[in-house]
């Protein structure tokens, strides 16, 4: 089957060859191996499961985090008459979500959440079907969000190892060899072929711009970049409430440009239009939080910005990766204030429980447990009882079933159990901060450093990285001028006929300013 895979790529897709590593991966997944692969962002790391999806019998499972990701990626591939992919989600009706499991058989690739597939209706069903292959999309949640955003991402292992015949296909853009060595450790399927490839890319260049006075000079520099990149940009912040703001502020002082915010607290629907705009063209400026482009597929962005710096190296190069997908010059731009550390610093403290809401919730369901009760579902009602969020709720909920505390909502009463669980669970999150508070200190010192910016950004990644000759960044030469020098930028497309500010008039910045 593998000297095939040109005349498959050919007659399935319509490319005439393969990217680096698309081949190298796709020949061991046809031989029926584990795999990881590390491709760079845009390289077109999805081919690396469509291709066998279509050539092996059975039906293909692709773990995958968001939801608009999902859905936009069944989109493009019934677009490109590959009819037999679906994704399955939350956002979907009770009817809807029976069809598609009824119909599970006739499918070549079946999209999934992480959360979704630990439903013990969807793996029965999944039970009664050929499965060919298992794939974990993005799977740096694993180790770099899976233990603080994603545990259900952990319990991928258990359904794993329920289809433990099945061949399985970890990708992600960006895990360094620590990472590498986590996923492969969790997933507990050694050993995997591994096909890890540069993630350096070459056509973006990195500015660190060096705000020494207050948020008034952020703004203007911020404007000034905008203005001479009549562009696709993506801006970076660590605030929906600061998103918002400046999305409002570039509203005001650049008439003519298409702007909006986007984040995890707007409404589903909200931020699947947004998308969907941005990608046509319809918005040009996405003043986001971490919450928008992972998987966004839309190869002319030029500019991306991080108003505020994200909490590790990681993040920067996935979020920066999404510029220049097709090849073309983009930047990078950080506006870098020192006093601005203690944002992503905060935001690492947050992320997991400390000691005192660990303790609270493990009284809470001890509790439980004596008067015979289960563990409830997560509400706002348990969210203001517990002064706990449904991220930390469910990853105490994760630790307690690891450590046998918890099985199918029924709670353990063995005190001595407790105990020695509510000690351990605190002395791993005091530890995963500790290390994210060190990753952190990591992007600073890069940041501040006066070395080439792209020899210290991707060695953190990859032994060999070589300084760019022309365009490299901002402490080899690079200036914001040559933005205007650059031939290859492409202006930003005219508004569309559709009067999409009126169909958009609540997501919208003119409608909010109503």
């Amino acid at each position: 089957m593998a000297e095939k895979l040109e005349t498959y790529l050919q007659t399935y897709f319509g490319y005439q060859a393969f990217q680096q590593g698309q081949r190298e991966i796709i020949s061991d997944v046809l031989k029926g191996h584990d795999v990881l692969g590390v491709l760079p962002t845009g390289s077109g790391k999805s081919l690396c499961y469509q291709l066998p999806a279509k050539v092996l019998p059975g039906v293909t499972i692709v773990v995958s985090p968001l939801i608009s990701l999902m859905i936009d990626q069944v989109k493009q591939l019934k677009a490109y008459y590959y009819k037999e992919a679906e994704a399955l989600h939350s956002f979907q009706s009770w009817k809807e979500k029976q069809q598609i499991l009824q119909q599970l058989h006739t499918y070549k690739l079946l999209f999934i959440s992480p959360e979704l597939l630990q439903n013990t209706e969807v793996q029965q069903k999944m039970k009664q079907v050929s499965l060919s292959l298992f794939v974990i999309d993005e799977a740096h949640c694993i180790s770099q969000w899976g233990h603080d955003f994603r545990p259900d991402y952990l319990r991928l292992q258990s359904i794993i190892k329920m289809f433990e015949e099945t061949p399985v296909l970890a990708l992600t853009a960006t895990a360094s060899p620590a990472v590498q060595k986590d996923i492969k450790r969790t997933l507990k399927r050694a050993p995997m072929k591994k096909h890890t490839y540069s993630i350096e890319r070459e056509n973006i260049s990195l500015v660190v711009e060096h705000i020494t006075a207050g948020e008034f000079e952020k703004k203007k520099r911020l404007i000034s970049y905008i203005e001479k990149c009549p562009a696709p940009t993506i801006i970076y912040f660590s605030s929906r409430k600061k998103a918002e703001e400046i999305a409002l502020y570039l509203h005001q002082a650049l008439p003519g440009r298409h702007i909006a915010y986007y984040h995890a607290g707007m409404q589903q629907e909200e931020r699947m239009q947004i998308q969907q705009q941005f990608l046509h063209d319809q918005l040009d400026i996405i003043c986001s939080t971490s919450a928008f482009g992972m998987g966004i597929n839309k190869s002319n962005i030029r500019l991306v910005v991080h108003y505020h710096i994200p909490t590790q190296l990681e993040s920067f190069v996935q979020e920066i990766g999404r510029a220049g997908r097709d090849g073309k010059p983009s930047v990078s731009v950080v506006l870098y204030r020192k006093e601005e550390k203690q944002i992503p610093l905060a935001i690492i403290q947050n992320e997991l429980p400390n000691g005192e809401v660990t303790n609270i919730v493990c009284r809470y369901l001890q509790d439980l447990a004596l008067q015979g009760k289960t563990v409830p579902s997560y509400s706002q009602e348990l969210e203001q009882r517990l002064q706990v969020d449904e991220v930390k709720w469910r990853f105490l909920l994760y630790q307690l079933e690891y450590r046998g505390i918890l099985k199918e909502s029924v709670i353990e009463t063995v005190p001595e159990k407790w105990e020695a669980a509510i000690s351990e669970i605190t002395a791993f999150c005091r530890n995963r901060y500790l290390n994210k508070r060190k990753e952190l200190w990591k992007l600073v010192s890069w940041m501040e450093g006066t070395a080439c910016l792209r020899v210290g950004l991707y060695r953190h990644f990859q032994e060999n990285v070589q300084r760019e000759q022309e365009n490299c960044c901002s402490n080899c030469g690079f200036t914001m001028n040559r933005l205007v020098e650059m031939k290859e930028w492409e202006t930003v497309p005219e508004a569309p006929a559709m009067n999409w500010q009126e169909e958009l008039k609540s997501l919208l910045l003119e409608g909010a300013k109503e």
